[in-house]
Formats: structure tokens, C-alpha cells, sequence
């Protein structure tokens, strides 16, 4: 991942200004360490901080076209640039890099080229011939980008919040598949599959077409010049990313650079359900493994920065960055700068655990449809932020667009959770990849229940920070809540606690507008809590919030400890199961 930041219609275009920008732009030298740049051209500042993923040595932006009237700065990915640079042969390019096909698509198309990009992506171009400019961000919103204007009528892009916050008037996150156009002053949008407008739709199930569609979409991602592994929790997701990736990487051309033997890593408490998952999936699978171990004390002392980095105060979202931007830490420090991630696939196929109350098909595809369009403010965001702050990029093919209109056409019934049948929750995707002659995972891993990763990477990481929220947030701060975050008022203390830190880096009204909320269980949208009665009772985005299916479920905790089973150690007022050590983060390779 790259940062990238623009000024665009700014009536200063003096000195003064240049190093403003520039002062901005260092804000996001995390996401890019390699190499930055800023072009002007008057009143308009393009600016960038490169991760060199492609082409690390010629690859340098701002990008431009043969006689550099255009001018493009990128953050992402464009795994189609190979095919698209043939469709323009009468194209010179100046680097190898994915990204330099922008321009010279926008000389032969205008602004409808976007979607024929195939990959992740937010970028701004700039015509200097007229002084117009465009503004695009990919399909699903893996690529984060905000949009803000200032007071002299500029309109700013940014790849993170902290990049215009201070500069802008109002600022709001830029949405998902759209396109903002200088020329029409506004945004449109550019995404428009079939599924996007929630019609119920009928194509029957096809395992193998599923399961194509998916080797696709990873194949495709396995395009790199540098060190690249695989995050790999030990549940179906990403053991899948895993299995396909070590099943077709002998051959590529990262294989021949890097050698085929791929790296896996994971993240957890000690003695936590996916460690133990992913180290059973990485033995059957052969890879490198690297296991990655915290306590609950490492994770409160990093909240700060998690927040700071990944710009929310959402609760869920925050449990489960913060093992992941550890992680991403220690996998940059081992010289690897790319990674293959499994988000997505809950959303598309019904997976977590609320799906299990889901009446009727109807609903099921209508709740899917909401969870991936709003995903760019939820996982995604988590991913892309969580890794980008130490410089690593982070890769979706559950969210490649075609693999999306193949899971999406499918009739919902296919998806619906029908014990009765085994049909636990993500079947479709089970059986897709339960192949007798040529297995892809073990059994048991293939048809492993569904751990949200804030859970998964132990259950005491969430019980540590409510305990650790209790000591700093009181019953009458609690009572006047509403009164001091009118907008998203926190309904808990850890709520409470990550806002309190949020507002401290982000305290314009723009910013916390910018977060979602409203009432969730175990990560639905708000209309999913109506699906049981009991839920509206116990609003936690924890997986083990959906009583009576989550097999560690809250209330079966709470039956355990009456029954006289020892609870979980409490150490210096953190529950904790195991000892904080002094030492921090452990490592075994």
C-alpha cells in the first residue's frame, strides 16, 4: 500500500503552501516508506509515499503519460496491467510499475476507464491541460480514501484522515466505486453489478464453479516483486487463501524470485484457538510458519497507536486490528512487505454467527448485501490500516470483483444455515474445496465453526479490555455519556474508553461523523438484531454474543462459573490466561 494526497483548485501556490503539503504528506510516510514524491502545477499538489510492490526500482510516482500533461498519483494494486497494456499499443510507459496504465487508459477513454481496472485502487489524475481532475476508489473500498474542502473551495484527498484534517472545513470518507469528476463537480458511481440493488437471485450452485472462481481471484494476487506471505488464523478463510495459494504458487514468477515454499503467519494469546488451528494447517500445508504470540498487556499498551492509525473508534473493529497491527509489525521486521488476507468471505456467503437466526433467504442476501457495502468502513479498514501502519500490503481475493458476481448469484437458499442438513454456516464455501481425491484442508479445519479474529486470537483479549476500560471510564462518566458524544453515543465503557482516544487525535465533527454506528450483534447490521428477541439485550460485536450458537458463548461462560469451573486467572485486575511477560511479544518460526 502507498499514501497518497492531493490539493486540488488551491488559490496558494506559493512556497509556503508546497511545504504544507509536504508537512501533510510525511503523516503518511507509514503506508509508503520506500520513496516520495509531490508534483505542482499551480494551485494543485499531487503527493505520494511509495511501497514498492512492483517495479521497486522504476516504479516512482506521481505517474505520468509521454508528454506528462497527465498526471497520476495511486495507492493499490491493478492486477489486469499487463492485458491492459496491450489494449494500448500505441502507448509509450515510462516504468513497469501496474499503475502507470492509469494515464494513458484516461488519453484513450476519458473518464469511463475505470472499470476496467481489476484490482484495488484510489487515485487522483490530473489534466493539466484544462486543469480537471478525477478521483476514483476501487469497487469494494479496500483502499482507504477520505475527500474534504477547504475554505478557498480546494478539494483535498487523502489516503488516511490525518492527512487533511487539520486543512479542511468538512471532510467525509470517499465512497466505495465512485468517481468524483471536476468537470460535473460531483460523484458517480462508477460499480454497478448485479447484485448491488438486492435483488434475490436464482443461479443454482455450482461447487466447482465457486471453487474456480476463487483459484482465480488468488492467482491473480500473487502478483509481486518482493517477500510475501499468507495471514493464516487456522479458520476457513484464510486456510483456504492458504491452500490455494501453496497449491499454485510453484511456477509463478514470485516463486522463481522468492522460492515456492510459502510463509504463513499468525497472531495470538498464548495457547488461543487460532494459533493452535493455524499451526495444524500449516503442518498439512508445508508452509514456513511464523507464530506470533502477545499478551493482554501488549495489546492495551498498543490501543493508542491502533486507534491513531486505524481512525475509528468502533469497538469491534479496534479488538481486532490491534493483534493484527502487532503482527504486521513483526512480519515487516522479517523483510516481507506483502500479504494475502481472507476478509470478505463472511460477509458474501452469511458466515458469522448471527446468520444462524437469518428467517428466510431473503433477508440472508439483503443482510450480506448491506455487509459488503459496508465493508470499506469495517474490515477493510481494519486490514488495510492495521498493516499499512508498518509499510506492509495486505491482499482480498474474496473480494475480487468476479469472484464477488459468482458468490452473489447464487441462489441464497444454498447459503441458508440448516443443521438438520450439516449445513453449518459458510457451506457453500465448504463444500466448494471439500474435494476426497485432492484435498485442500483437513476435515475438521474445512468445516471449523466460524471465530470472529477478535476472538480467535484467545477469548481473554476481549475480557482484558473490558476489564481494562472499567478502571479508566466510571459509572457517572457512563451517565453523562450521552450528553458529552451526542452523535454515537458510547453504550459501554470499552466504547467509551477508544472514543475518549479518538477524540483526543481527531476532535473535529467531521471525524466522528466519519465512524459508523448503531446497534450491532456479533457484527450484523442493525435490522439483524431484530432477527431475535433475546439479542436486543446483549449487544456485543463478539461472536460469543449469539447465544445459543457460538459454541464458547457468553451465557455458557457464565453457566461454567456457577457450575464452580475456575475462571481465568486475574492478573493486576486483567484477566488474563496467561502470566504478562515482561519479555512482550514471543516469536517461533
Amino acid at each position: 500500500m502507498c499514501g497518497i494526497l492531493a490539493v486540488l483548485g488551491c488559490s496558494d501556490d506559493s512556497q509556503a503552501k508546497r511545504v504544507r503539503v509536504l508537512e501533510l504528506s510525511r503523516r503518511l510516510r507509514h503506508r509508503g516508506p520506500d520513496w516520495s514524491g509531490l508534483y505542482q502545477h499551480g494551485g494543485c499538489y499531487l503527493s505520494h509515499q511509495r511501497l514498492a510492490i512492483i517495479d521497486p526500482a522504476s516504479g516512482d510516482q506521481p505517474l505520468f503519460n509521454e508528454d506528462q500533461a497527465i498526471v497520476v498519483t495511486v495507492n493499490g494494486e491493478i492486477y489486469n496491467h499487463e492485458e491492459l497494456r496491450k489494449r494500448l499499443p500505441n502507448h509509450k510507459f515510462r516504468t513497469g510499475s501496474d499503475c502507470d496504465v492509469i494515464a494513458h487508459l484516461y488519453e484513450e477513454y476519458g473518464e469511463n476507464f475505470v472499470d476496467m481496472l481489476d484490482g484495488m485502487f484510489s487515485f487522483v489524475l490530473l489534466d493539466t491541460r484544462d486543469n480537471s481532475f478525477i478521483v476514483a476508489r476501487d469497487a469494494i473500498g479496500i483502499t482507504p480514501l477520505y475527500i474534504g474542502w477547504g475554505l478557498d473551495g480546494s478539494v483535498w484527498i487523502s489516503s488516511e484522515l490525518k492527512g487533511l484534517n487539520d486543512d479542511c472545513e468538512h471532510f467525509e470518507c470517499f465512497p466505495p466505486g465512485h468517481l468524483y469528476s471536476s468537470k460535473s463537480g460531483g460523484l458517480r458511481r462508477w460499480y454497478n453489478p448485479p447484485w448491488f440493488c438486492e435483488a434475490i437471485p436464482s443461479t443454482p450452485y455450482d461447487p466447482l464453479v465457486l471453487r474456480n472462481a476463487f483459484e482465480k481471484a488468488v492467482i491473480k494476487r500473487l502478483m509481486t516483486d518482493v517477500p510475501f506471505g499468507v495471514l493464516l488464523s487456522g479458520g476457513l478463510d484464510s486456510s483456504l487463501v492458504a491452500a490455494v495459494t501453496a497449491r499454485h504458487l510453484a511456477g509463478t514468477k514470485a516463486a522463481r524470485q522468492w522460492g515456492a515454499q510459502l510463509h504463513s503467519f499468525c497472531v495470538g494469546l498464548e495457547n488461543s484457538p487460532d494459533l493452535k488451528a493455524a499451526r495444524e494447517v500449516a503442518d498439512y500445508l508445508g508452509t514456513v510458519h511464523h507464530e506470533f504470540h502477545f499478551s493482554v498487556q501488549d495489546g492495551i499498551d498498543a490501543i493508542e497507536d491502533v486507534i491513531y492509525h486505524i481512525e475509528t473508534y468502533d469497538v469491534t473493529t479496534i479488538r481486532a486490528s490491534t493483534p493484527m497491527f502487532l503482527m504486521a509489525r513483526k512480519i515487516k521486521a522479517l523483510g516481507v512487505k506483502m500479504v494475502i488476507s481472507g476478509e470478505g468471505s463472511d460477509e458474501i456467503f452469511g458466515g458469522y454467527l448471527y446468520f444462524h437466526k437469518a428467517p428466510n433467504k431473503e433477508e440472508l442476501h439483503r443482510e450480506t448485501c448491506q455487509k459488503i457495502k459496508a465493508l470499506h468502513q469495517y474490515d477493510c479498514l481494519r486490514a488495510n490500516k492495521a498493516t499499512s501502519a508498518w509499510g506492509l500490503e495486505a491482499r482480498v481475493p474474496f473480494l475480487d470483483k468476479d469472484f464477488i458476481n459468482v458468490a452473489m448469484a447464487i441462489d441464497p437458499e444454498w447459503k441458508m444455515i440448516k443443521p438438520g442438513q450439516g449445513h453449518i454456516e459458510k457451506w457453500v464455501l465448504r463444500k466448494a474445496f471439500d474435494d476426497e481425491e485432492h484435498p485442500y484442508l483437513p476435515k475438521h479445519i474445512l468445516y471449523r465453526q466460524k471465530e470472529q479474529f477478535s476472538d480467535g486470537v484467545g477469548y481473554s483479549w476481549i475480557d482484558g479490555l473490558k476489564a481494562h476500560a472499567a478502571q479508566h471510564v466510571t459509572d457517572k462518566m457512563m451517565q453523562n455519556a450521552e450528553h458529552i458524544y451526542p452523535h454515537n453515543t458510547p453504550a459501554t465503557k470499552e466504547a467509551y474508553y477508544y472514543r475518549m482516544i479518538f477524540e483526543r487525535f481527531f476532535p473535529q465533527n467531521s471525524a466522528r461523523l466519519s465512524v459508523p454506528g448503531g446497534a450491532s450483534i456479533a457484527c450484523s447490521t442493525a435490522t439483524a438484531v431484530q432477527w431475535d428477541a433475546a439479542w436486543s439485550n446483549n449487544l456485543d460485536p463478539s461472536g460469543r454474543a449469539a447465544l445459543g450458537v457460538h459454541l464458547s458463548a457468553y451465557e455458557q461462560q457464565t453457566a461454567s462459573a456457577n457450575a464452580g469451573v475456575v475462571p481465568p486467572k486475574i492478573i493486576g485486575t486483567l484477566p488474563q490466561m496467561m502470566e504478562v511477560s515482561a519479555s512482550g511479544v514471543a516469536i517461533h518460526s
